[in-house]
């Protein structure tokens, strides 16, 4: 197995996040969070009060960018911090997965001391992002109204099951559900004619990337305009729209001119192809990768085929080419057709596993992994952030312990030794 990037200690007292911006009320800088060169987002200060999946990974993404993402966590923490393998209680697999480059404060909202707290660190940042039920966020008065009151620059970004107004609204939403009415499971159903989810939290996750979007779009207007405001992403709705970018197809015509479902990718043939002696993906896409994918492969005949004409008549008949390329790439090795679909030019790949990632060539090469060294939880292995910026990724920092900096925040928010201990929990 090849070694990580890089191994850095992960200092678990180590504050994480970019500097405070320069009009937060309330809010004092410290050292540690000076902003980094490869942070676009340094100066930005959020505030998360997000559980599971969703609010999270918008968080993480943000704090990845260089926000400074302070996550606001009930006694007990995060759910995720029990879920998964560990080392050291309260920091499960998952947490770690979804909580990196965010620090900590336990607050007990049910309590009043608990939200004067939270209202007061609000007058100082610039995002406050939440995926509870908006009705919950409404009777401990933490919702928008009041918020905005205090700071009319804050962008206040609710992450919800399905957006106000509607037949759904208020109803709790989780990933299978949501995969279950967005399409999804439905276009997942095999020969069996059983739906099935996606095998990943993916309305989760996409929600989260919109919410992080949608965040950023907002700020940017605020730069303009000087108000904040409420963003509202709706996690049935984005994931319609999600779903629907290729299968709405021929009812996006009134009235329909075909089907729903974008017929090439729900082709019962459309998977990685056996071989010989394993597997392999293919993709012939073009006029000229088709023309050439077939003449390598002795099958000159079918160049002429009129099914493999041009885009339009493949799209009608890609089940059937399916099955054709299935025919041709079981008489050779996957050595034999990696050669030939490397030199006629043709898109494809080898079946890796997620064991097989770890040792990849390609991101050993790049420097993806990212190795933390921590005095509680050893050695980790994160995956690293993507983006690059200058050539430059940005700086990867370890998921915080629960409570891990409620002094620190408090102390920045200004309030006194009296004040922090009648907080801290």
């Amino acid at each position: 197995m090849t070694d990580i990037r890089s191994l850095r200690e992960c200092d678990p007292q180590a504050a994480v996040g970019g500097d405070v911006v320069s009009n937060a009320v309330g809010s004092t800088p410290s050292a540690a969070h000076a902003p980094d060169a490869r942070s676009p987002l340094a100066g930005v200060r959020v505030l998360e009060l997000g559980s599971v999946a969703m609010a999270p990974y918008a968080g993480q993404w943000l704090g990845d960018l260089g926000a400074d993402v302070i996550k606001v966590e009930a006694p007990g923490g995060d759910t995720t911090r029990k879920v998964g393998p560990s080392t050291e209680a309260g920091m499960g697999a998952l947490f770690l997965g979804l909580n990196r480059n965010k620090r900590s404060i336990e607050l007990d909202l049910k309590t009043g001391s608990g939200r004067a707290a939270l209202m007061r660190i609000a007058d100082g940042v610039d995002v406050f992002l939440h995926n509870n039920r908006q009705h919950k966020m409404d009777a401990l008065g933490l919702g928008p109204t009041p918020l905005l009151e205090r700071n009319p620059r804050l962008i206040y970004a609710a992450l919800q099951g399905f957006g106000a107004g509607g037949a759904y609204s208020g109803r709790p939403a989780y990933d299978d559900v949501i995969q279950s009415m967005c399409g999804l499971a439905a276009i997942m159903a095999g020969a069996d004619g059983q739906p099935r989810y996606v095998p990943t939290v993916l309305a989760d996750k996409t929600t989260g990337l919109i919410g992080a979007i949608a965040i950023l779009a907002a700020l940017q207007k605020r730069t303009s305009t000087g108000h904040g405001g409420l963003v509202e992403i709706p996690m049935f709705e984005s994931m319609v729209s999600f779903t629907a970018v290729e299968h709405l197809y021929g009812k996006q015509f009134v009235p329909p001119v075909g089907h729903s479902v974008y017929p090439r990718t729900t082709a019962p043939g459309r998977r990685p192809y056996r071989t010989k002696n394993g597997y392999l993906a293919v993709l012939p896409y073009s006029d000229r990768q088709w023309r050439d994918f077939l003449t390598a492969a002795g099958r000159e005949d079918l160049t002429v085929d009129a099914r493999l004409a041009n885009m339009s008549s493949r799209t009608t008949h890609i089940a059937e080419l399916y099955d054709l390329l299935a025919e041709i790439i079981l008489t050779a090795t996957t050595e034999h057709w990696i050669e030939i679909c490397t030199e006629a030019q043709v898109p494809h790949a080898s079946v890796l596993s997620l064991d097989d990632l770890l040792d990849d060539p390609h991101l050993e090469q790049t420097g993806y992994f990212e190795g933390l060294e921590d005095p509680g939880l050893g050695r980790l292995r994160l995956p690293g952030i993507p983006v690059r910026f200058s050539g430059l990724r940005p700086v990867l920092k370890c998921p915080p312990r629960l409570g891990q900096h409620t002094k620190e925040i408090l102390d920045e928010a200004g309030f006194t030794a009296e004040e922090i201990a009648k907080v801290m929990l």
